[in-house]
């Protein structure tokens, strides 16, 4: 059972930088609070991609399960 120590933060997987960028070349700027859910955003596709993988008796994630 993961810790609390062991609980990744939503934010942290956003390279924001890379992120940033596509906001500045579309001239666009981004509020504080989109990381936090960009962050969700990714978790629950990892989440879903793991489900479907793990449904199909597999201990790999394809891009098919994303």
């Amino acid at each position: 059972m993961p810790t609390e120590e062991d609980r990744v933060d939503p934010a942290d997987l956003i390279v924001k930088s890379k992120v940033k960028k596509l906001f500045a070349e579309a001239d666009m700027r981004i509020s504080q609070e989109v990381w936090n859910e960009l962050g969700h955003q990714v978790t629950r596709s990892v989440k879903v991609a793991i489900r479907r993988a793990k449904a199909n008796g597999r201990k790999t994630v394809k891009a098919q399960d994303v």
